[in-house]
């Protein structure tokens, strides 16, 4: 009966994945699978041919996924002939505090749903307005120097392009809201690593957020911000 509830654990996490965010939800699944023990401490997890397949993502894809949970310290990769990735025997702390104070599933929640609801609306908004030159200029800019940003000053620049999109909306109330939610994203954030691979897809999803808006197409902005936020939720969920 044991072995049969870890199969179907397995299968569980184990199983296709969303190819809009496919690195983020493998890094997501994976770390699942870590923390409620379906791959134990020191084991190894399923080959990776296996894992590419069931999880429906490429080799490559899979490697940088694995590589960023190495940079983590929750796997290591051991080379011959009974090699493989395997867990460490030391996980690092969770995550769940924010300075002195612990981050409760709740606020966690409370935080991605106000954000989810402020910036799918603020990318539907501004790519219904008729945005005046300075407005097109004002977001073309500030998503140059997001895509051009380094690790040290990545947060900064993309939430500057996250609030330049509320800007552009012409409303002072919501370009408030989402400063104050993005500050406490923010927090969340900093308390996860910078992986890479993420921030490539995330500023290849920045210019199809940006090119909706300028396009002025409400309904395809809304659907490419919505599949942004949806990766950074999975790896916020997955780390903290």
């Amino acid at each position: 009966m044991e072995s049969t509830a870890v199969a179907n654990a397995g299968e569980a996490l184990f199983r296709p994945v969303r190819t809009g965010n496919a690195f983020e939800e493998t890094v997501e699944r994976l770390l699942q699978a870590i923390r409620l023990g379906v791959v134990g401490a020191g084991e190894r997890l399923p080959s990776e041919r296996e894992l590419a397949e069931r999880l429906g993502v490429s080799r490559v894809t899979l490697r940088e996924a694995i590589r960023a949970l190495s940079d983590a310290g929750y796997v290591e990769s051991r080379r011959g002939r009974y090699g493989g990735t395997f867990v460490n025997e030391n996980l690092p702390d969770p995550g769940h505090t924010i300075g002195e104070r612990p981050v409760a599933a709740v606020a966690l929640e409370d935080a991605l749903t106000l954000r989810y609801v402020l910036e799918t609306g603020a990318a539907e908004m501004a790519a219904a307005r008729s945005l005046s030159p300075a407005d097109r200029q004002h977001l073309t800019s500030t998503l140059a120097d997001a895509s051009a940003a380094g690790l040290a000053d990545y947060r900064r620049k993309d939430s500057r392009l996250h609030l330049a999109i509320a800007e552009v909306t012409a409303s002072g109330s919501l370009t408030t809201a989402m400063a104050d939610a993005r500050t406490r994203v923010n927090q969340l954030l900093d308390r996860i690593p910078l992986l890479e691979p993420n921030l490539e897809h995330s500023n290849a999803q920045h210019e199809e957020i940006v090119d909706a808006i300028l396009a002025g197409d409400p309904v395809a902005a809304r659907r490419a911000m919505a599949e942004h936020i949806e990766g950074t939720e999975s790896l916020l969920r997955a780390f903290l």
